[in-house]
């Protein structure tokens, strides 16, 4: 029905609360998408070199401005997806501007090695952008790079627990800085630095320090990880508020785990005062507990703070999703905002009643808008209304059968509806499909057992002469 008063009149804005936030112009926003290489290291999830050019096609055609590669130094895999992913910006099947990022960690030899697959596949340094990070962490610097750093420096390995976290600081930060100025005189143009593994539990004061330096060293712009999904809202304001302030105009990457389920309400927090580039996951896929979903941080940003990504195709997201569920072999959670499979049907009748006055009663996303549609599921919930809807949908076929329905074929068919849900429940075939599926997810996987299994097999067969 048509209301008879303005939509926005009827009803407390989101917007209301935001105007006092900073967020970047939607222009400056670009989105970053690391599904290629964060959400294989899902565990159980591999993707040949087919399936991530089939995805890097899906995400160019999106509207999503870069992705992340993963490691071309440590993988011939890693290599040839590189050197389809080139020839296919060459060839046009993936748009002009799609940035390609390759991670190399703090050693030479990983912008050596990265340098020659970038050759091999017919490109230059400068088509892709080098995203080269250190720890930022006191606990990683000392705890898990310090033996590095003792060799660099000549030091004794009998050093590490005695020497001050001082010392691994300068010692990291000498690194660093030395491998960007390597990178650049390769011929490297643009450099994400990452300076900052582990950032959320890093002293600030260092990390803007660490900035500064290799910025001045040749970086392009800045990466900032809550590596291990630590961040609450507050700290990502408080951090953000002074990266922003400490480096006026300069790009800043925001990245986020979702630990505590925290990552996508941490990446628009920080995006709230001046980080432009988030870091997202399709299905929010990745390590433990995964990364910050794609979809949530866009349709979150787009209704309840009112901002729209410049040609991104958000009638692609669902279509999007499902590829991304297919290849992975993770299912989406029935529930999950904007791309469930749940998220636009109802069944309670109190809903499908005030739904067939208006949609915005009791779903504010309109399911088009991501390229779905809203439909009522029948159950023990439903109401006549929700009926009435189906008979009036299907009313030719209906009445191609001589049936005009009226209140009491209404009623008889809800109450049927009702008795046949639970009947359906009683026989428990859910159990059995959640016990398949995770039985074939362990099939996927090589245990620790087959490992084992495996070296002994290996270690029985006759040495090569």
């Amino acid at each position: 029905m048509e209301l008879r008063e303005p939509y926005e009149s009827l009803i407390v804005p989101p917007s209301r609360f935001v105007q006092d936030l900073h967020f970047p112009t939607p222009e400056k926003i670009r989105i970053y998408d690391t599904t290629l290489r964060d959400g294989e290291q899902t565990p159980g999830v591999a993707f040949t070199p087919e399936q991530k050019y089939e995805l890097a096609v899906a995400l160019s055609d999106v509207g999503v401005h870069m992705i992340d590669l993963g490691f071309p130094a440590v993988s011939r895999e890693e290599q040839e997806g590189l050197k389809r992913l080139l020839a296919g910006k060459r060839a046009g099947e993936l748009r002009s501007d799609f940035e390609l990022i390759v991670m190399c960690r703090s050693n030479q030899g990983d912008i050596d090695k990265t340098l020659e697959a970038i050759a091999e596949a017919g490109g230059s340094p400068k088509d892709v952008t080098f995203f080269i990070f250190t720890a930022g962490s006191d606990l990683h610097v000392k705890y898990k790079l310090g033996k590095t750093l003792l060799r660099r420096e000549g030091r004794d390995e009998s050093e590490w627990l005695d020497l001050p976290v001082q010392w691994y600081r300068d010692a990291n930060k000498k690194m660093f800085v030395e491998l960007i100025r390597y990178a650049k005189s390769k011929g490297v143009e643009t450099i994400e630095v990452g300076n900052a593994e582990d950032g959320s539990r890093a002293d600030l004061d260092y990390i803007i320090e660490m900035g500064h330096e290799t910025l001045a060293a040749g970086g392009t712009r800045l990466s900032f990880p809550d590596t291990v999904g630590t961040f609450t809202p507050q700290a990502a304001s408080w951090y953000f508020s002074r990266l922003v302030a400490a480096f006026p105009g300069i790009d800043q990457v925001i990245h986020f785990h979702n630990d505590f389920d925290l990552g996508t309400i941490n990446t628009i927090t920080a995006m709230s005062v001046g980080a432009n580039i988030p870091t997202v996951t399709v299905n929010g896929i990745g390590e433990r507990a995964g990364n910050a979903p794609m979809h949530s941080v866009l349709g979150a940003l787009y209704y309840l703070y009112g901002i729209e990504i410049p040609n991104f195709r958000y009638d692609k997201l669902l279509s999007l999703s499902r590829l991304v569920q297919d290849l992975s072999g993770l299912p989406i959670q029935p529930h999950e905002p904007i791309v469930g499979g749940n998220v636009y049907a109802h069944e309670s009748g109190i809903h499908t009643a005030g739904l067939a006055i208006d949609r915005r009663m009791y779903q504010v996303i309109d399911p088009t808008f991501f390229g779905g549609e809203m439909t009522f599921v029948y159950g023990k919930h439903t109401g006549t209304a929700a009926v009435e809807y189906a008979f009036r949908k299907y009313a030719t076929e209906l009445a191609a059968a001589g049936i005009t329905p009226d209140t009491a074929l209404i009623q008889q068919v809800t109450s049927e509806v009702k008795r046949l849900r639970e009947e359906r429940q009683a026989k428990d075939s859910t159990r059995e499909i959640i016990e398949r599926y995770y039985a074939d997810q362990a099939r996927v996987g090589i245990s620790e057992r087959e490992v084992i299994e495996l070296t002994k097999a290996l270690a029985a067969l006759p040495v090569a002469e």
